[in-house]
């Protein structure tokens, strides 16, 4: 065989050339329990979006029906303590969780990824002092300061959304910290100073782009831990205030009644443990898809 016959010969072997979109999707769907995730998680948003039309009921009206009854055709779910219909306060809690989750993640990145930034790259003092305070925080387990931080500001929708943001700002903090770390000894970085380059216009065109991947991985899965850890301080009755639908505080008043009427308890349970289970898919699904060692390939 002749040395043009083994040149083309090694071009037939070579992987096809898709297109970037193409071969995210392929990745991204190429296994079974990321596309159940995706699904469900697409099932909760529009429970979300579209809460007033799907909802048989007012979720805060008490007195709907009789308290406590099992699930009839009028009411799938029953009824909880006060009458309230328990499928219209489930659909509604789905709006609660979400809100809480997205707020939550987009303050804490927002702040987490600049204080990273700024650690990352300019090093020295501006490092030691970002980098200790965050470590200060870190001594606290996520839902420990989380629950500090809600029993200090008391409960509220804003206040779970501002103890769950300072909990997790040091996950952002240090992810971006060290990546920067790495990026800013890249030739491209140095080539960048020496054109003159400023540093803002350095972190913008060429660090921050360069991490969006890996930030996008953890902001989807931390959005489901952020799910539970509302619904832990829901249940624990320092979390959304009623008469806010709220899956955790739906658990907490219905498990007294686990004997009479266990779907109380079991319906927003359930709901929890899917839409985390589907955030930790979809994310899982996302890290596979961005993984630069896959881009180009079938």
């Amino acid at each position: 065989m002749n040395k043009t016959s083994t040149i083309e010969a090694d071009f037939s072997e070579a992987p096809p050339r898709v297109s970037e979109w193409r071969r995210l999707w392929r990745v991204f769907f190429s296994r079974g329990t990321v596309a159940v995730g995706f699904c469900i998680l697409l099932l909760v948003v529009l429970l979300a979006l579209f809460a007033p039309f799907l909802a048989p009921y007012d979720p805060y009206q008490v007195g709907v029906t009789d308290p406590l009854i099992q699930p009839d055709s009028m009411h799938w779910l029953g009824s909880d303590t006060l009458g309230r219909d328990t499928l219209s306060r489930l659909i509604y809690g789905s709006r609660t969780a979400l809100m809480v989750g997205f707020l939550t993640v987009g303050i804490a990145s927002l702040m987490g990824v600049t204080l990273g930034l700024i650690a990352g790259y300019f090093g020295g003092i501006p490092y030691m002092v970002i980098m200790r305070c965050i470590d200060a925080v870190m001594c606290f387990p996520m839902l420990l300061m989380a629950l500090i931080m809600a029993a200090v500001l008391g409960g509220g929708i804003q206040n779970v959304i501002i103890a769950l943001s300072v909990a997790i700002i040091p996950h952002y903090t240090r992810v971006t910290c060290g990546m920067t770390l790495s990026i800013r000894e890249n030739d491209y970085v140095k080539a960048a100073q020496l054109m003159g380059a400023g540093s803002e216009s350095i972190l913008l065109k060429h660090v921050l782009p360069n991490i969006l991947h890996p930030l996008l991985v953890l902001m989807t899965m931390q959005l489901g831990s952020l799910i539970l850890a509302e619904a832990s301080l829901s249940f624990l009755g320092i979390g959304i205030e009623p008469p806010g639908a709220a899956w955790g505080a739906m658990v907490n008043d219905g498990y007294r009644h686990m004997i009479r009427n266990p779907v109380l308890s079991f319906a927003p349970g359930l709901a929890i443990m899917l839409t985390v289970f589907a955030f930790n898919m979809v994310g899982d699904g996302l890290r596979d898809a961005l993984d630069p060692r896959l881009r180009g390939l079938l």
